[in-house]
């Protein structure tokens, strides 16, 4: 009987560690680190990844603090600032605030990162966060998938801090100059709309409130916990701009097609081999934050040694016979 006793008490105390390490375990998930760190997916404001940025907007600003709504709206910035280049001018958002965001040329579906939504964060732990959404037709729009695993027992305060780290899919977790990149292919093509025609991209503020009725929760139920509440004319998100990695311009067919330049294995490890039916006048690698990792001129093919590089995605760039080109690669 003792023995049995024992038995069963050690099993307990074994569900009891597992069912703790599972939600440990949850609790501590790593999404990427901030803008600079190693794995981090912050894309610098000048990278050479943009081929395009906001045309035209159309503005909903929410309220200064929608828990009291006699304050007003919010009231810094407007349309201008969130078209063009991200520059750190900025629109406030305010809490549950939206700017529809519009383009020259539709955005598509390319290889990895598709665009980037920039906030300007003084520094990497005071973030203010929103959704993104996007439409096919300016209309109905659907949302990234969001995760935010930051503990919701207690109010983030007005000044607090958050850790990018428990963060992913959700505009503003990178400081300032530097854009959260988004992937179209996580909607899949059952999804109701074209990854290949999309018109608008939506971004909403997160009410980062933990208190219902104001609370936003993520794709999972979790209760969005971010500084709350900021009741200035610059409360809320602050949305500098939208920066275009692929559209329906640079994602053609016929225009992958006419690459005179191949890069082989994809995933690389330690080397990449380039290959070129054509002489190319330039080469140039860079990161997705837009650091230089190789250059070189008038080349007919190569072998670039990528073994420091950190793991991540990265774009070549060449030029032949008047014409540019771009291929991505994938160190792993």
């Amino acid at each position: 009987m003792c023995f049995l006793k024992s038995l069963k008490q050690q099993v307990s105390c074994a569900i009891v560690i597992l069912i703790s390490i599972g939600i440990n375990t949850h609790g501590m998930a790593q999404f990427a680190p901030p803008a600079g760190v190693e794995g981090t997916t912050a894309i610098k404001a000048d990278s050479a990844v943009f081929v395009d940025w906001v045309s035209s907007a159309d503005f909903q600003p929410g309220w200064m603090n929608i828990a009291d709504t006699t304050l007003g709206f919010v009231d810094f910035g407007g349309v201008g600032e969130a078209t063009g280049l991200a520059d750190n001018s900025v629109v406030s958002l305010g809490d549950g605030g939206q700017m529809t965001c519009y383009f020259t040329v539709p955005l598509a579906d390319g290889p990895g990162w598709d665009f980037a939504v920039f906030e300007n964060s003084f520094d990497d732990t005071f973030l203010e966060l929103a959704f993104v959404e996007v439409s096919s037709n300016g209309f109905d729009f659907v949302r990234f998938p969001a995760i935010s695993l930051t503990p919701f027992d207690e109010q983030i305060p007005t000044f607090g801090v958050l850790d990018a780290t428990k963060i992913n899919n959700l505009a503003g977790k990178y400081r300032g100059g530097f854009g959260v990149p988004f992937d179209l292919a996580v909607f899949g093509a059952s999804s109701s709309i074209d990854v290949n025609h999309i018109v608008a991209v939506r971004v909403v503020d997160v009410v980062g409130c933990v208190v219902s009725p104001f609370s936003s929760t993520d794709d999972e139920g979790n209760v969005i916990n971010d500084p709350w509440p900021t009741p200035f004319e610059t409360g809320g998100f602050d949305l500098d701009a939208i920066g275009v990695i692929h559209n329906q311009d640079n994602t053609a067919v016929d225009e992958l097609l006419a690459c005179p330049a191949r890069l082989f294995p994809v995933p690389a490890k330690e080397y990449v081999t380039l290959a070129a039916d054509l002489p190319l006048e330039s080469l140039v690698v860079v990161s997705l934050c837009g650091q230089t990792m190789w250059q070189k001129a008038n080349s007919h093919g190569e072998v670039i040694d990528c073994d420091s590089w950190p793991s991540g995605m990265y774009f070549l760039n060449c030029r032949s016979q008047g014409e540019v080109y771009q291929l991505k690669m994938v160190k792993y």
